[in-house]
């Protein structure tokens, strides 16, 4: 049998395509795209002996309806809403309808992508590799601390050397917007800041000097963001751990998972990350939620049990 021919896209979806390329210098994948969202909308319309200038916006709630009803993600659906926005306005701004039906669409709600979260054997394997490797202990010490403190990688690399000198029980951070907050230290983080500081030590030339705790011989003066991530990807292949699972701010969710795992309340998880809004912490008692409904899943002996049908 022989494939019908297929519809072409409408005048006005084409004027729409044209203007994309020539007045916004859309790429020919985006341009490509668009005409494949019009055209999946158009076939939509044409079942219900619509176009895009007569759709009004029961149709376009219908076909957003058909999007999700077939298992289209809310990401690809927003994207779909987008395009159908930006073409509908072009429609009015070029006076081919009078009205908009796209203006009052509800974007589909996204929801909060769960942090990726590594768990503690995976943390204790990472920097046990990280001793392995001859740096001098410097990694080792920079996971440490992430790990104990929580810290945000702009903060840990740029920790002065006055924050530790005296062996604290407590870190001084001074995070986003200049402001100070206290981390209290784990033993294995400070007997690894204690080490380090000898080696640092014998490390910078005589009479040089430098107030990081991290220096480095750069522009910034510090390790620099950049390079603790590759290092950290190193130290993720020598401990067997996929290196797109691991990342400086992967391993501060870690510490924040870990503490709420261990009893710690959301406030003080709060405090210590230096979230000024609460909401901005509760996102780790998903992931916590995640973790025991998948424990319950797989480990409870009621839920290894074949079902019965009602009746």
């Amino acid at each position: 049998m022989k494939k019908k021919p297929s519809t072409p896209l409408s005048r006005e979806a084409e004027a729409f395509i044209e203007m994309l390329s020539a007045e916004r210098g859309a790429s020919l994948n985006t341009t490509a795209a668009y005409g494949a969202d019009l055209k999946d909308l158009e076939t939509f319309l044409a079942r219900r002996k619509k176009k895009p200038i007569n759709a009004d916006t029961e149709a376009l709630r219908a076909y957003l309806k058909s999007l999700d009803y077939v298992g289209m993600t809310p990401r690809t659906v927003a994207r779909r809403l987008s395009v159908i926005r930006q073409f509908f306005r072009f429609l009015l701004a070029e006076r081919l309808r009078e009205d908009d039906p796209a203006s009052t669409l509800d974007s589909p709600k996204l929801g909060r992508p769960l942090p990726k979260v590594l768990s503690r054997d995976e943390v204790d394997r990472l920097i046990e590799a990280s001793r392995r490797d001859d740096d001098h202990g410097r990694m080792a010490t920079l996971l440490e601390i992430l790990y104990a403190a929580g810290l945000r990688v702009s903060e840990l690399v740029t920790l002065p050397l006055a924050a530790v000198e005296r062996d604290p029980a407590t870190l001084v951070v001074r995070g986003k917007g200049n402001k100070e907050r206290m981390v209290p230290l784990s033993d294995p983080a400070r007997l690894a800041i204690v080490a380090w500081l000898h080696v640092r030590a014998a490390m910078l030339e005589e009479g040089e000097k430098s107030r990081f705790l991290f220096p480095s011989r750069g522009r910034t003066g510090h390790l620099t963001r950049q390079r603790f991530a590759q290092l950290l990807k190193e130290a993720a292949l020598a401990a067997g751990i996929d290196p797109a699972r691991v990342s400086p701010h992967v391993l501060r969710h870690a510490f924040a998972s870990h503490l709420l795992e261990g009893g710690a309340d959301l406030r003080s998880v709060q405090l210590m990350l230096g979230h000024a809004d609460i909401a901005t912490t509760q996102i780790y008692t998903h992931v916590l939620d995640e973790k025991l409904r998948a424990l319950v899943q797989d480990k409870h002996p009621l839920a290894r049990r074949k079902r019965r049908p009602p009746g």
